[in-house]
């Protein structure tokens, strides 16, 4: 089967960007993916864009003609892939398969979100639209109250305290403090954490992505033409997996079923575990689902989680480092974060990444929709 490898990537500053818009951000990312990959546009076969709420958020729908348009990439075939938060995770899955079906050598996957030209409450009721509509957004319940729910059931049953949580917002900021692109560069404290503005107990503001402008994207290629590029990174394992729209549908409020899934699968076809995993990016749209994406992934036993913050193997310098460029924390343009996610790990396997782990091989990417409806998982690897 043909083997895929990413060749160039390029990503905007992660802000609230007043003077630009979302082609001016999209058309950006794409020119920097594709003069890093030494290329020119007229190479590009088609194209895959990840975007959540483009008609709610700037209302402009038919989004990937658009791209192709300002791009200078007409006629190619252009495809708009959603799937909430995860939703550039979903383009770029689709782009490898579109390459590993033989049709294409050369494809750009790209993702972007234009959140701040509506008002903070017209924001979160878009940002809603990716969870149950009947049952949880027409009650009034948040993205922020929806994942308190399982914070709070998580303390409940494993005793994780107020400051461990705090823990993933202090590590995630220190991360960002050397990422140019980041939408906060700041450290803080636990105590600031504690201190910061309750959103839905128990989650603070600080506990919370913001809302962001910003666009990324990646260049890949077949095993066909991968020679002609140099520091070719390679897809090991892509893993999907689906679970319940709505929360209250769940087994468990302290796990998210399609990350185990998606996981396993892509594990399986990367012949890889994770005790393998030098580097990874993990969904950590609000603190608690950092840790369960610990444990989801294997990285820490059900419960455990909180000790690698705590032992701080996730930090750079530990045994695996997470969300090294600091994260959903530090940026979340969702149509954007899972092309966010994959540059970062890219960048770290090629060494040249903003806070650098020392020589990884293997490294990860878990990016989920909603509150885990849809799961995501890539690994990828210096060596083919």
């Amino acid at each position: 089967m043909t083997d895929v490898a990413i060749v160039g990537v390029g990503c905007t500053k992660m802000d609230e960007h007043w003077t630009k818009s979302l082609r001016d951000l999209s058309t950006e990312a794409g020119a920097l993916a594709v003069k890093d990959a030494g290329l020119d546009g007229k190479d590009i076969q088609a194209l895959y864009v990840g975007n959540m709420s483009s008609g709610r958020f700037i209302g402009q729908e038919h989004l990937a003609a658009l791209a192709a348009d300002q791009a200078g990439l007409i006629p190619i075939p252009a495809t708009r892939c959603e799937a909430a938060c995860a939703s550039g995770s979903l383009a770029f899955r689709k782009a490898c398969l579109a390459i590993k079906s033989g049709e294409y050598d050369i494809i750009m996957a790209a993702g972007g979100e234009k959140m701040t030209d509506i008002k903070g409450p017209e924001a979160i009721a878009a940002l809603m639209g990716a969870a149950d509509q009947e049952w949880e957004s027409a009650i009034g319940l948040t993205f922020t109250g929806l994942y308190a729910l399982m914070a709070r059931a998580y303390m409940n049953t494993y005793g994780l305290t107020r400051d461990e949580l705090s823990q993933v917002p202090i590590k995630n900021h220190f991360h960002g403090l050397k990422n140019p692109l980041a939408q906060f560069r700041f450290e803080v404290t636990a105590e600031q954490v504690a201190r910061s503005a309750m959103i839905a107990d128990p989650l603070r503001l600080l506990d919370c992505s913001p809302i962001t402008d910003g666009a990324a994207a990646v260049i890949l290629v077949s095993d066909r033409v991968a020679d002609r590029f140099k520091n070719p990174i390679w897809v090991k394992g892509s893993g999907q997996a689906s679970g319940t729209l709505a929360l209250h549908d769940r087994p468990s409020l302290t796990e998210i079923p399609a990350t185990q899934i998606a996981a396993k699968r892509a594990y399986d076809q990367a012949g890889v575990g994770p005790q393998d995993i030098e580097v990874a990016e993990v969904h950590d749209c609000f603190s608690i689902e950092e840790i369960l994406a610990y444990e989801d992934l294997g990285f820490a036993p059900k419960g455990k989680g909180k000790d690698l913050l705590l032992n701080k193997d996730t930090w750079i310098g530990g045994r695996l480092p997470v969300n090294t460029d600091g994260g959903l924390k530090l940026g979340h343009p969702v149509g954007a974060t899972g092309i966010k996610q994959l540059i970062e790990i890219v960048r770290q396997l090629r060494g040249d990444a903003y806070n650098q782990v020392k020589d990884p091989r293997i490294g990860l990417t878990h990016n989920i929709g909603g509150t885990g409806a849809t799961a995501l998982v890539h690994i990828l690897g210096k060596e083919r």
